[in-house]
């Protein structure tokens, strides 16, 4: 937030856990409180404990689905009605290439992620002329990601493979991008990655 204070914005926030429905419509009431309306949600909130399925992990499991896919629900139903009555508005739901490219001790995640691909398109299809969807899907990025790995081999690899990871500004430049375009022109699906990701 200072750096967009530091550039002359301005910017608001509040404790929000996605996993509350009552916490996300309390975020996008503020900004219509704030500004007398909502041009864009971006649903970001997700978490990649990953591991091997015989772990057995089910809290780590039902947390990704809780964060991943839920979350993004409970932005779509928060902002939906809102866009709906303005007949104006921009959702950008940051998924990831795991959900494109299987493998292995990623298949929770992955499947989270396919489920957020599949709300985005179902999203866009029914969006009409007056709304717009767009799903990014960002490879390796420099994140806390590794944070929530608990199985240590599994952790090892993938702060090995972080070695390659892009900013998170590169995501964000894709975000503006999608949202820059004309009000007629819907950029659906967005793949950004390392240029050394295989």
């Amino acid at each position: 937030m200072s750096r967009i204070r530091e550039a002359g914005g301005e910017a608001l926030s509040i404790p929000t856990d996605v996993t509350r429905r009552a916490d996300v419509q309390a975020l996008v009431d503020l900004a219509v409180a704030s500004h007398g309306r909502l041009d864009v949600l971006i649903s970001n909130a997700g978490i990649g404990p990953i591991g091997p399925l015989d772990d057995l992990r089910v809290d780590d499991w039902e947390a990704m689905v809780d964060i991943n896919v839920k979350g993004l629900l409970y932005g779509i139903a928060a902002a939906l009605p809102l866009f709906r009555a303005q007949k104006v508005g921009h959702f950008v739901n940051i998924l990831s290439t795991s959900g494109i490219k299987i493998v292995p001790d990623q298949a929770v995640y992955a499947a989270t992620k396919n489920a957020g691909r599949t709300i985005t398109e179902g999203l866009r299809q029914e969006s009409g002329p007056d709304l717009r969807v767009t799903g990014i899907s960002p490879g390796m990025v420099k994140t806390e990601f590794t944070d929530g790995i608990s199985d240590p081999d599994t952790r090892a690899a993938m702060e090995e493979r972080m070695a390659i990871a892009i900013s998170p500004d590169a995501v964000a430049r894709a975000a503006a991008y999608a949202i820059e375009q004309p009000a007629n022109v819907d950029v659906g699906d967005i793949v950004i990655r390392p240029t050394a990701q295989g």
